[in-house]
């Protein structure tokens, strides 16, 4: 058997779910616990490590080039905790040397000592949550920060040495208008990140916030489009290129981890609710900390909807991906790996194109425009009912 070179393994992403958390934010629907217990966060070290050794030899021909801490809150967490598990993946993996390493963080559990530790472990990307500069609508959604902190955590992490920072704002808040978004976004601006990411509140079921979501002031359909679209502008006029529908970012430095998951990488998630898709295969880790940790103990079952994704489910995933990107999709792209017909889906891009929704690059590649972006959902709806109805390339005569 041939021995491959490390420049023909395939790429493979890491995803670290940490389920820990100092308070619930009003509109969290994510898996994660509000504890500071110590023998249950080592027990989650020991079984994601255990994991972590179980998996590696089941990934010979791959290459990991991204490592991505989420949660949660990971910088909550604690740097010994990242550690260790960044070694046991190290050491279970062929991880490059030159891996976009991120954790998450919330501006309130930054200090110094864990930046520096961190930093020295070859963590080279922080992922703040700053959600808004209000502090009034912080407390209201429950965010344990204010904007003072945020202020401060940047400069502790320019100060340790990261020159990949991303931030994340959110609009579409309680009682939030289009000036004051705009507002929101000047001031974090200034701050001078490489990544920026904004994100449409959204009311899950389940949620603190779901229960008075009718007498919070939410803004409408219209003004978050508004706030979506001055979003793409200001950040333009600033140097971030869009990427994404809520991406952006200033020349070489988009998330490079994030779009395995929007250009079909495949990756591999460690930790309770943690996602995968390898090897032909999608599956979740179970959405229960200590059924996670005792199914690792005592090696039992610890993942659930485990199936092979046929190739037309496949196309379908292309389209949905894809066309959240600005990369988009492409006929020969798509006729050769799916053996589907692309000439049924442009005559509806054609339409898009009509009504200033989608346009086609001088490449031949068919992507959605800022205005497309607010109606993706119903657009690729559309495109999948079309691809159900068109016959295999190979039927065709």
């Amino acid at each position: 058997m041939p021995i491959l070179g490390r420049k023909d393994k395939t790429p493979l992403g890491i995803y670290i779910h940490v389920p820990f958390c100092r308070s619930k934010c009003q509109y969290c629907d994510f898996y994660s616990l509000t504890t500071k217990d110590d023998r249950l966060i080592d027990r989650f070290v020991d079984a994601i490590c255990a994991h972590i050794r179980e998996t590696g030899p089941l990934a010979p021909g791959y290459r990991v080039d991204t490592v991505y801490f989420g949660g949660g809150t990971p910088s909550y967490f604690g740097a010994d905790g990242m550690a260790t598990i960044l070694t046991a993946a190290r050491r279970a993996f062929d991880v490059a040397s030159d891996a976009e390493i991120t954790f998450e963080a919330n501006p309130d559990s930054i200090s110094d000592k864990l930046l520096r530790r961190l930093r020295g472990e070859g963590f080279n990307r922080v992922s703040l949550g700053v959600q808004n500069d209000n502090d009034e609508l912080l407390r209201r959604l429950g965010r344990p920060h204010n904007y003072a902190q945020v202020l401060t955590a940047v400069q502790r992490i320019r100060r340790a040495g990261y020159r990949n920072l991303s931030l994340d704002l959110m609009y579409g808040l309680p009682g939030q208008t289009l000036a004051a978004w705009q507002e929101t976004l000047t001031h974090v601006l200034n701050l001078a990140p490489e990544h920026m990411s904004c994100y449409a509140l959204k009311v899950e079921p389940g949620t603190p916030l779901y229960d008075y979501k009718d007498l919070c002031n939410i803004p409408n359909d219209d003004v978050q489009a508004d706030m979506y679209l001055s979003a793409v502008n200001i950040l333009k006029e600033h140097g971030y290129r869009q990427y994404e529908i809520s991406n952006f970012a200033r020349k070489g430095m988009v998330s490079k981890h994030n779009l395995k998951y929007w250009m079909g990488g495949e990756y591999l998630g460690f930790g309770p609710d943690a996602s995968s898709d390898f090897a032909g295969k999608r599956f979740k880790v179970v959405r229960d900390l200590h059924a996670y940790i005792d199914g690792i103990k005592r090696h039992g079952p610890v993942l659930e909807e485990v199936q092979e994704i046929p190739i037309r489910e496949r196309a379908g995933e292309y389209l949905i991906t894809r066309l959240r990107t600005t990369v988009g999709i492409e006929r020969e792209e798509y006729e050769k790996q799916y053996l589907l017909p692309f000439d049924p889906l442009e005559e509806a891009l054609f339409r898009c194109r009509d009504h200033a929704l989608a346009a086609k690059t001088s490449e031949g590649r068919w992507r959605l425009t800022p205005e497309g972006f607010l109606v993706s959902n119903s657009i690729i709806s559309d495109l999948l009912l079309i691809q159900d109805q068109s016959a295999p390339l190979a039927r065709r005569r």
